[in-house]
């Protein structure tokens, strides 16, 4: 089996599991819930670590979108859960474009760390602004209808999972082919050699920008997400500990895989329930153990060891085609004459 073969099939295995699990086991719902929406803003990184970059920050338009969606519904007296998505969506858009401005004229250390100011400027007004913001208590979300229909908890929680996954479906194959596009392979110029994009006038900053603007869309898409599952918004939303989970969990699954993304999420909310289930004074210390390993063992992410663990070659493909070439001829085949 091939690597694109094998990589559709665990794609599909992965979403069978994830469909049919929370009907064999009920109180799975919240949990794979919430993997959606952090798998979701963690595409939002895998987006910019295309471009090289990594953001330190991007909680900011994880609780941006959070507590926009939380004030419409407070203003509404509950409101509607395709509106407060879009609510979401758009403000995540509109402060992303504001601080992307700033921030894409930076790279590297530089990039993430400015990320990560406004992240925790954010987290300092939501906090002092009791009044408006709940200050560190949040803000409560009541739980909004779909499409005009009322649900109680288990049908809601229900819609919401099957909603939200069937967002990230559908995102993931938008986000592959943006990342396949020409302006994808252009965020991929600018890790390995921006200059060269200048050199034929075309503008790195103006690239990762849109690229930026994606992103933040995506996170804002998770936050919207995890504030109708919680049903209660809160400052940590926009801690910069919030936005290291999200690194971490890009990390886990895979820097430069949109499936790693969700894979990386499933399994860290999986482990992160049970080991603070049953470990609760060192479950920090297990996920710590558990992405040491993959540093050291997989640097590729789960994703990557899965890969390079199963997937075979077909029948007479081998890494070097040209190994049984003669000495000259492999030469003349690399310099191309």
């Amino acid at each position: 089996m091939n690597n694109s073969r094998f990589h559709a099939a665990c794609v599909a295995l992965f979403l069978v599991v994830v469909v049919v699990l929370p009907v064999v086991a009920p109180w799975t719902k919240v949990m794979l819930t919430l993997a959606v929406a952090k798998g979701l803003a963690v595409l939002g990184i895998v987006v910019l670590l295309h471009a090289g970059q990594v953001s330190f920050g991007h909680a900011l338009f994880f609780g941006v979108s959070a507590y926009a969606a939380a004030f419409l519904g407070r203003a509404l007296g509950g409101g509607e859960l395709l509106t407060m998505v879009a609510m979401g969506v758009l403000s995540s858009l509109v402060i992303g474009l504001l601080v992307g401005l700033f921030v894409v004229r930076y790279r590297y250390i530089f990039f993430g760390m400015l990320n990560l100011a406004f992240s925790m400027i954010l987290f300092s007004v939501l906090e002092k602004f009791y009044h408006f913001t709940g200050g560190s208590d949040g803000i409560q979300v009541a739980r909004p209808s779909v499409l005009g229909i009322e649900m109680d908890r288990t049908g809601f929680e229900f819609v919401l999972l099957y909603g939200g996954l069937t967002i990230a479906v559908v995102v993931s194959l938008l986000v592959h082919r943006f990342l396949n596009s020409p302006i994808g392979h252009m965020m991929q110029t600018i890790a390995s050699n921006e200059t060269r994009l200048e050199y034929i006038g075309v503008s790195a900053r103006g690239v990762l920008l849109t690229g930026y603007l994606v992103s933040a869309v995506l996170c804002g898409l998770g936050g919207v997400m995890m504030a109708v599952a919680q049903g209660i918004v809160t400052p940590e939303y926009t801690w910069w500990v919030r936005s290291g989970e999200l690194v971490f969990i890009a990390i886990l699954g895979g820097a430069h895989s949109v499936v790693g993304a969700f894979v990386g999420s499933f399994i860290y909310e999986a482990v992160r329930t049970y080991a603070s289930a049953f470990a609760s004074d060192v479950w920090q210390m297990i996920l710590g153990f558990f992405l040491l390993a993959i540093i050291l063992y997989a640097p590729k992410g789960l994703v990557g060891l899965a890969t390079g663990l199963f997937a075979k070659k077909p029948d007479g493909m081998d890494d070097d085609p040209g190994r049984d070439l003669p000495p000259d001829s492999r030469k003349a085949e690399a310099t191309g004459k």
